[in-house]
């Protein structure tokens, strides 16, 4: 492989994240190195559900976090999404202009947006004493877009603006999505965010969408979000955490998954020119019941049991579904920068969701 063709590879520059362990990177990273539990009983008066427990940002209130001005009608996916994506801007005290304007953009992965405010409005209109007395005000949180949107207007990202929908996987769809952009010269920064509530909506969705093999698996909640650049764009205020060597996906159900998940995994190690026994770290992204299971006994055969050991799994936070990968890169980024021998190690990171959409990347860790 070409030097040139190297340097022209993206890399991720930042993170941040509003998880089951606070708000902000340094949260999730004193979290994980204390290896403090996530889940708490879920208060069934507030979300009307059963009692049980669920990974919730603490104390996450969105109009405590982020000022009564434009929060009013804001629903809690949204104000996840916007406290996250603040959360990297403004690392380094103050917003930089490369990394907002016209040559910034946002893609968000996302499942459905936010259940609750699309059933709820939904319901206004069905019980109101005509189909059109609803609060107007709501209307834009029942659009899937809307957590983008906001995030945009908030921040001055002036670039393509983008809100993927693909489950679990979405959050690698998106990262693949970010590297189109910014090799089609479109964007010269791409902020690449996933956001995740917690609500009744969702808890029944998933209580009867799951089937009984992971019922009681607990759902989290949360927002991360990355900062992807290319590679000549790195400096002392932001240098590079990762490389993004490659990005691949693939789509099956059934009896096909197995087989199509092993050819993701060595598509992408074959497009990053990387061989399986060079890989240091392979990150799952847990998802429940025996689709989980199947992604881990691939990754331990073909890049062997202990990479998968390396890197704490991201089910510690719960159930997070399309929020899944962007955490499983947040926490490898949060686990390893203060690990020498991380240094230079390629990571693999996969998803596959049960309605058949499977991604993997592969990533290379710089050194601090």
């Amino acid at each position: 492989m070409s030097t040139a063709l190297h340097n022209r590879r993206p890399v991720i520059t930042g993170w941040s994240a509003v998880s089951p362990h606070g708000i902000g990177a340094q949260a999730l990273v004193d979290g994980l190195r204390a290896q403090r539990p996530t889940g708490a009983p879920v208060d069934t008066a507030r979300w009307r559900v059963p009692a049980g427990r669920a990974h919730l940002v603490p104390g996450f209130e969105t109009r405590e976090v982020l000022g009564k001005k434009g929060t009013r009608s804001m629903d809690r996916v949204t104000g996840l999404a916007v406290t996250a994506v603040g959360g990297l801007l403004e690392q380094r005290g103050s917003v930089r202009e490369t990394e907002t304007g016209d040559r910034a953009a946002l893609v968000l992965a996302t499942t459905t947006g936010s259940a609750a405010s699309m059933m709820d409005f939904t319901r206004s209109s069905l019980e109101g004493a005509r189909p059109y007395d609803v609060d107007p005000a709501v209307m834009p949180n029942a659009v899937m877009n809307c957590a983008a949107g906001q995030c945009a207007i908030w921040f001055g990202i002036r670039g393509p603006n983008t809100t993927l929908a693909g489950g679990r996987a979405a959050g690698l769809l998106s990262v693949n999505y970010a590297t189109r952009l910014l090799s089609s010269g479109r964007a010269d920064a791409v902020l690449c965010a996933a956001a995740e509530e917690f609500s009744a909506a969702r808890y029944w969705l998933e209580r009867h969408s799951r089937g009984a093999e992971a019922p009681d698996v607990p759902l989290g909640e949360g927002a991360a979000v990355l900062l992807i650049q290319p590679a000549d764009a790195v400096g002392p205020e932001r240098p590079a955490l990762a490389e993004i060597l490659a990005v691949r996906s693939r789509v099956a159900t059934g009896k096909q998954v197995r087989g199509a998940f092993e050819a993701c995994v060595r598509s992408a190690l074959d497009a990053a020119g990387v061989r399986p026994d060079e890989v240091w770290a392979a990150v799952s992204g847990e998802a429940p019941g025996r689709l989980g299971q199947l992604e881990r006994d691939v990754l331990g055969e073909v890049c062997g049991p202990r990479t998968l050991e390396r890197v704490p799994a991201v089910g510690r936070l719960g159930d997070v579904s399309s929020a899944s990968a962007s955490f499983q890169i947040a926490i490898l980024l949060a686990t390893t920068s203060e690990r020498p021998e991380a240094a230079g190690q390629v990571a693999l990171v996969t998803s596959a969701d049960r309605d058949g959409s499977l991604a993997c990347a592969v990533l290379r860790l710089v050194a601090s």
